[in-house]
């Protein structure tokens, strides 16, 4: 395979790499930097401005088996337009909000945003545009997203000392309405993955009958709400997990810094491995890196050493399979399916997301660093049997048609 991609799937990521960075940049991410600068004026404790993440990601969870829905029948770029029409009403009405009223209609309006523009909307117009390439694309473009929260506070936190916390949030509506949706609407490619050969894009990676469809649904869903559970739940609460395993404060964050750039490499991997990746494969080696990361802060006595071969077991692991979890419905079901069945893996693993931190918070404040870490084992190991089960499917039947 060229090393190389195609001009319009470099077009592709070219668009969805701006708009998936200011999508991230101003919403799930924009609480890192303004949560605590808008509290106040806004008149409420500091839990309730941050629990508008919590919000984002429960509406879109529910969302998302509709958002497929539409997909299916629309095509990613017409949904991405309608997430940056959305997303600009949010922002206009956080920019707005005196109390908690507004606050709170600001992130159900960014949540619906959330379903309809990032992730597995963007991953679909790469499908619709890239073909066979998709698997690689799907990896250039993640390594852009994953940098999002590192370009855009900076950036919020310069505008916020220039211009004010109102202003700043306009200025993030204006781009999603005067960036983000022109982009959408006219700078993405034709789609070509189903003009030529509607069968090719009905066909299936694996020959899997109805039934065992749905099991290797549900068995992805469980592999990767778990995965997404402990990756968002330990995210947050990873500098405390260090300072009660003995880190100096310095260190603690120098790892927990490392942690952002180590996942980014995963992604660089995933990216060079292109069509000859294979995301089963891709998905078990990330949750076996967890796993062991998991049990040798279980095993060993806390020191330096340990944390740093602990973050850098954990950060490669978890950066593996936020790819894999993009990449997984790609290899099990049909290009034209892609996007239904991402959008209904949205819902589980949102909710996932939304009650994450709150969990791990209270584990780790109420029992300490041991036991969030041995309840990070556990469901690491879990989510590896079912990715195990999974692949153990697949190779059932491959072998079968292999037969017949």
């Amino acid at each position: 395979m060229p090393r190389s991609i195609p001009l319009r799937s470099a077009q592709t990521v070219a668009v969805l790499a701006v708009t998936q960075l200011i999508g991230w940049g101003t919403s799930f991410d924009m609480l890192g930097v303004m949560g605590r600068v808008i509290a106040p004026d806004l008149g409420l404790p500091n839990e309730v401005v941050f629990a508008g993440l919590s919000i984002m990601m429960i509406v879109s969870a529910f969302a998302g088996p509709a958002t497929g829905r539409l997909l299916n029948r629309h095509g990613a770029a017409r949904l991405l337009a309608a997430a940056s029409i959305t997303f600009t009403i949010g922002l206009l009405l956080l920019a707005a909000a005196q109390g908690i009223i507004l606050y709170v209609l600001a992130w159900i309006a960014i949540g619906a945003g959330g379903a309809f523009g990032l992730s597995a909307p963007a991953y679909t117009a790469v499908v619709e545009r890239a073909g066979p390439d998709s698997k690689r694309v799907i990896a250039i473009l993640m390594l852009f997203t994953g940098l999002s929260s590192a370009i855009f506070w900076p950036i919020l936190s310069l505008l916020n000392e220039t211009v004010g916390w109102r202003l700043t949030f306009l200025i993030c509506a204006a781009l999603q309405f005067f960036v983000c949706l022109p982009l959408h609407l006219f700078a993405l490619p034709k789609p070509i993955a189903f003009a030529a050969d509607g069968n090719a894009a009905q066909q299936t990676p694996v020959p899997l009958s109805p039934e065992g469809q749905r099991k290797a649904f549900l068995l992805i869903a469980a592999a990767t709400t778990i995965s997404t559970f402990i990756t968002f739940g330990v995210s947050p609460s990873l500098l405390e997990i260090f300072r009660q395993s003995g880190a100096s404060p310095a260190l603690a964050l120098q790892l927990g810094s490392a942690r952002g750039v180590i996942g980014i490499s995963a992604r660089f991997l995933d990216m060079l491995l292109g069509r000859r990746g294979n995301p089963i494969l891709s998905a078990a080696m990330g949750v076996m890196l967890m796993v062991s990361s998991f049990l040798l802060m279980l095993a060993m006595p806390p020191s330096t050493p340990l944390l740093i071969s602990f973050i850098l077991l954990y950060g490669f692991g978890s950066g593996v399979m936020t790819v894999a979890r993009a990449l997984l419905p790609l290899a099990l079901f049909s290009p034209r399916e892609y996007g239904l069945q991402a959008a209904r893996l949205s819902l589980p693993q949102n909710l996932a997301n939304a009650i994450a931190p709150v969990v791990f918070t209270a584990i780790l404040d109420r029992a300490g660093a041991g036991t969030a870490i041995a309840t990070c084992a556990m469901l690491a190991v879990m989510s590896l049997g079912f990715v195990l089960m999974l692949a153990a499917q697949v190779k059932a039947a491959t072998r079968l048609c292999g037969q017949t």
